[in-house]
């Protein structure tokens, strides 16, 4: 007789996190040990965690570190399944329980004898049936997924999107307008923690009611969903039948920006507005942001083990920074900036056709894996083909990326009394946007031997607008 059992529950979701689900399964198993006169020493709960999902079940490993030091002797659960359903996990348990004889109630089915080999064969079926059960749901489950993705129709589940509704479909009056907020000024430059942070002064917060972080908003801007569009494994299959929060072309947009790999991460390089722009007058290697000693912000040419630099340039960051501000605000008001925007423009009649060539070759991809999936043709015809098609894919996805540019100055464009008003006061990647869309680099020279003021002679920007 046991002296020290342990009860187990575990149930794959509970979105509510009410545990309603494990109340039930441990008050089962309360009320069968005290039928059989099981001692019941702990219970160990898992909640909310699948035994598909690859997510460690901490208090599963609890339990079996307890059964292999000895301080339970018998493990009562509501169903077999509810401990495993992966043949691995049960050899796993097999090997902690068999050498200390260690029995296990299950309250729907015969208890498992793992002491006997009938007992493991039994265990390993009932597993193997589990397992089989398992995988032919979640195939029905991805089949349905996939016709609902296909049809544009909405699956339920999970909190109500941030900009909807309960019903998933009509916008939300006051949720709404800060997710377009939102998608404008990361198209014009700002970066998500920025305008996550702006959220959260602003009292603004997100449907569960807590502070906005950066992955919540960049989940929600990159989402195809707001622009009433279906999205399936990260593709874009059908028109949805919801209202749209921004338009589509605004959409593809924000996703190229976001999906961009060049994205900057680097923390240093926010303090700097001039971060990649600049580069050595004597060797043209790009300038890095270094600090003084005396903390003291500066740009200089890198030179050492894995630099490309000479080390021969050096310049404070303030008055080089200032230079090439005042520079911008200058060129926003020259007659040949209006002319490359008017050719911005026109290049841009043409992007309504990149963005449906580029939907047409992500469904060929997925056309040309498919084949490749039912052995239709080889690996080597299919990595044949599928290069060229990326290609098309990455220059589309530049191309969209590069069409942001205008829209980080555009309101600026002939006034530019009214960016200077508002300078100060905007987030240093507004700012860095609207540099890099002017600017495509600056070199900077060596300073003269013995003059210490800055000398604006030294700064020799070039224009891409």
């Amino acid at each position: 007789m046991p002296t020290a059992a342990a009860i187990y529950a575990r149930i794959s979701s509970d979105p509510d996190y009410d545990e309603l689900g494990v109340r039930r399964q441990i008050a089962d198993c309360e009320a069968w040990a005290e039928r059989n006169d099981w001692p019941v020493r702990e219970v160990y709960v898992d909640n909310d965690v699948s035994v598909w999902s690859g997510k460690r079940r901490p208090r599963y490993q609890d339990l079996l570190s307890d059964l292999a030091a000895g301080d339970v002797d018998a493990v009562i659960v509501w169903a077999a399944d509810r401990l495993h359903r992966h043949p691995r996990e049960l050899e796993d348990y097999i090997e902690v329980c068999d050498p200390r004889r260690v029995p296990t109630a299950t309250l729907t089915a015969t208890p498992l004898d793992l002491t006997t080999a009938e007992g493991r064969l039994t265990a390993r079926i009932l597993g193997a049936v589990a397992r089989s059960e398992s995988d032919t749901k979640s195939r029905r489950i991805r089949r349905k997924h996939q016709e609902l993705a296909e049809a544009g129709k909405l699956t339920g589940g999970g909190s109500r999107p941030y900009g909807y509704l309960a019903d998933r479909r009509s916008l939300h009056p006051d949720e709404a307008p800060y997710v377009r907020e939102a998608a404008a000024r990361v198209v014009a430059g700002d970066s998500l923690r920025s305008v996550a942070g702006d959220f959260n002064a602003r009292g603004i917060r997100t449907v569960s009611g807590r502070p906005w972080s950066t992955s919540v908003l960049a989940r929600i801007l990159r989402s195809a969903r707001i622009s009433a569009r279906r999205e399936h494994h990260g593709e874009i299959t059908a028109a949805g039948d919801w209202q749209a929060i921004i338009n589509p072309d605004e959409s593809d947009r924000l996703r190229a920006i976001l999906g961009d790999p060049a994205r900057r991460t680097n923390r240093t390089a926010r303090r700097y507005l001039l971060a990649g722009l600049l580069r050595c007058g004597l060797c043209g290697a790009t300038l890095v942001a270094r600090p003084r000693t005396d903390g003291s912000r500066r740009y200089i040419c890198p030179k050492g083990p894995g630099q490309a630099g000479c080390g021969g340039i050096a310049v404070l960051s303030d008055p080089v920074e200032q230079l090439i501000a005042e520079a911008v605000l200058f060129r926003l008001d020259t007659p040949e900036l209006v002319a490359a925007l008017a050719g911005e423009a026109a290049a841009d009649e043409a992007l309504g056709a990149i963005q449906i060539d580029l939907g047409n070759d992500q469904a060929q991809l997925e056309e040309l894996a498919t084949a490749w999936g039912e052995r239709q043709i080889s690996f080597a015809e299919y990595l044949a083909a599928r290069k060229p098609i990326e290609r098309r894919i990455e220059a589309a996805k530049r191309r969209l990326t590069r069409s942001t540019r205008s829209a980080a100055i555009g309101p600026y464009v002939g006034d530019s009394a009214a960016l200077r008003e508002r300078w100060s006061e905007l987030p240093l990647p507004r700012q860095q946007a609207i540099v890099s869309t002017l600017l495509d680099r600056a070199t900077v020279a060596p300073a003269v031997r013995g003059r210490t003021a800055f000398d604006p002679s030294r700064v020799t920007p070039v224009w891409q607008l």
